[in-house]
């Protein structure tokens, strides 16, 4: 009788398209932008700042929340896009849009800066960082010799 134990056989590792890798990379960025925003309601004072129209030193406005929605509907669109597009387009939006959330990331560190928002910016911009190397490294299709070549 032969029993075969999980450190005798080797654990098969399927290759994961790189339009797959960077949906999750843009899906686990969301999850984080949502939780670090969440979170930041905990802190003393966040509510009643909020309440009175407040957020940090910005009046709350139609075209305030416009703007806010408009910056988590970019990364949240490009779960989609990265899947959808074709690759090379893929590639140029995906280096974009992560090198341009990158410094947006810095700007939500602005003014009382708690662990958990900087611990959350800088898992954020590992994410990111991840993002740029896998559209910066996308694939290429090998070229096939011709049988003309000299």
């Amino acid at each position: 009788m032969t029993t075969h134990s999980s450190s005798q056989s080797p654990l098969e590792d399927i290759r994961v398209n790189v339009k797959l890798k960077l949906a999750a990379l843009w899906t686990s960025l969301m999850f984080l932008v949502i939780y670090v925003d969440y979170f930041h309601l905990y802190m003393p004072g966040a509510l009643s700042g909020l309440l009175q129209g407040k957020a940090f030193v910005f009046e709350i406005t139609q075209a305030f929340l416009l703007l806010v929605l408009t910056t988590v509907s970019l990364p949240a669109l490009m779960i989609f896009l990265s899947l959808a597009l074709p690759a090379k387009v893929n590639r140029c939006t995906n280096i974009i849009m992560a090198a341009l959330y990158i410094p947006y990331l810095a700007f939500n560190l602005a003014g009382e800066t708690w662990l958990h928002m900087l611990f959350g910016a800088l898992v954020e911009a590992g994410l990111l960082c991840l993002i740029l190397r896998y559209a910066w490294n996308w694939p290429r299709l090998k070229q096939e010799k011709s049988d003309n070549t000299i």
